[in-house]
């Protein structure tokens, strides 16, 4: 199955990818890698949570922005990789999650990317990962997500 048809299987729609709030690229492609700028849980713009985890921001919030910063990461991927069908592989995943003090359920937040990498990748979506606390991150949201990908051709 393409990996198109599992997204609409799915019902997932990637994302327009979003436009960068400094000065940098959503992703770049060397070679047969693709490595993605850190991507926000946004869409249309504006972030789907604000907070920290642990600290207003609730563990099930974080888990499912998690997932929207993946999708945001997968668009800006695919773009750079010239589609979707390209990607081979995810390679790497990294988390940031603002993170109150004491919270150290970053692992758990990040499964909302990791899940969604491997229910549209399968087998191909099992990748090396860090979920990582941090204090504060861009637009007050509470994580952010950078993937590494290889690519056909």
């Amino acid at each position: 199955m393409s990996l198109d048809a599992r997204l609409a299987e799915l019902g997932i729609e990637l994302p327009p990818v979003a436009t960068p709030v400094a000065a940098y690229i959503p992703a770049l492609r060397h070679g047969g890698t693709v490595v993605t700028s850190g991507q926000l849980p946004v869409v249309d713009g504006t972030p789907v949570a604000t907070g920290i985890v642990g600290g207003g921001v609730s563990l099930e919030a974080a888990t499912a922005a998690a997932r929207t910063a993946c999708l945001n990461a997968l668009a800006a991927a695919a773009e750079a990789a010239g589609g979707l069908e390209n990607i081979t592989r995810v390679l790497k995943l990294v988390v940031y999650v603002a993170s109150a003090q004491g919270f150290t359920a970053q692992p758990t937040v990040a499964n909302g990317a990791s899940n969604l990498l491997q229910e549209i990748f399968g087998e191909a979506g099992a990748h090396v990962r860090s979920a990582v606390g941090v204090a504060a991150l861009p637009l007050n949201v509470p994580v952010e997500v950078e993937l590494t990908v290889a690519v056909a051709g």
